[in-house]
């Protein structure tokens, strides 16, 4: 059982990241509840349930920093919400080993490339967004979310750079109120499933909610160079992750 204490620590340490990097945290999340006790189906449900507390505090101070685009994030879910459900009734199709394997290595491709793109820009300089990548983006985002329960987040914040040519700190906070809808809606269909421990994720909304906020507060202090290296050791540490559960599957 989750003491107050130890969730108070857990949350502020995932909340952080989330909030920092404007990612869902449920690589974290899942495994810290499956290593607590509760069944994987649980464990996933209740991850989507505190990504949305932490994406919704998270997104309210990029909010407040006027990082957030509105128009891509809304555009984005369009497109994302539908491809998620379209992803989860094929993940009971297709053979979960070789689509993991695949996403650890698109997202090692992704981090190079995420790392290798140049974001200066002169002050004062409009904004210049590719809208007409935005769906496809959205697509990808719902789609990997639905097949592999991974959150959309890992790869919002480096697409919405890389395609849509949004700068870093406006990637994360649109990506963060992005989640918020995301998670919202995958929360509200396992509630439905039984597959949420509120007792849990109330526990840990403290620490979630503490934690987001601070990581969106870091986020201008870092150099964009400084903050892409960092994304892309993250997406490493999850594309690792995938790789080895997909190799032990085979």
């Amino acid at each position: 059982m989750l003491n107050p204490a130890m969730a108070v620590l857990i949350g502020t340490l995932i909340g952080t990241i989330a909030g920092l990097f404007g990612v869902g945290g449920g690589f974290l999340i899942v495994p810290s509840l499956v290593f607590l006790g509760l069944p994987i189906h649980v464990a996933i449900g209740t991850s989507l349930a505190c990504i949305t507390i932490s994406s919704l505090s998270s997104a309210y101070a990029h909010i407040r920093a006027g990082r957030v685009l509105y128009r891509v994030a809304f555009l984005k879910e369009v497109f994302s919400i539908p491809a998620a459900v379209i992803g989860a009734y094929l993940s009971g199709m297709l053979n979960s080993n070789i689509l993991e394997a695949v996403f650890g290595l698109l997202l090692i491709y992704v981090a190079y490339v995420f790392v290798k793109r140049n974001d200066v820009r002169n002050r004062g300089e409009a904004l210049r967004i590719n809208y007409r990548k935005v769906p496809l983006i959205g697509a990808l985002s719902g789609l990997t979310s639905g097949l592999l329960g991974v959150s959309g987040g890992v790869l919002n914040v480096p697409l919405f750079h890389t395609l849509a040519g949004l700068p870093v700190n406006y990637a994360v906070g649109t990506s963060s109120l992005a989640l918020f809808f995301t998670a919202l809606v995958g929360t509200a269909t396992h509630i439905g499933l039984g597959q949420v421990d509120l007792q849990t994720a109330l526990l840990l909304s403290p620490g979630l909610i503490i934690g987001a906020a601070v990581g969106a507060r870091l986020v201008p202090k870092l150099h964009p160079r400084r903050f892409k290296i960092l994304f892309s050791v993250l997406l490493i540490m999850v594309a690792v992750r995938l790789l080895l559960k997909a190799l032990k599957g085979f």
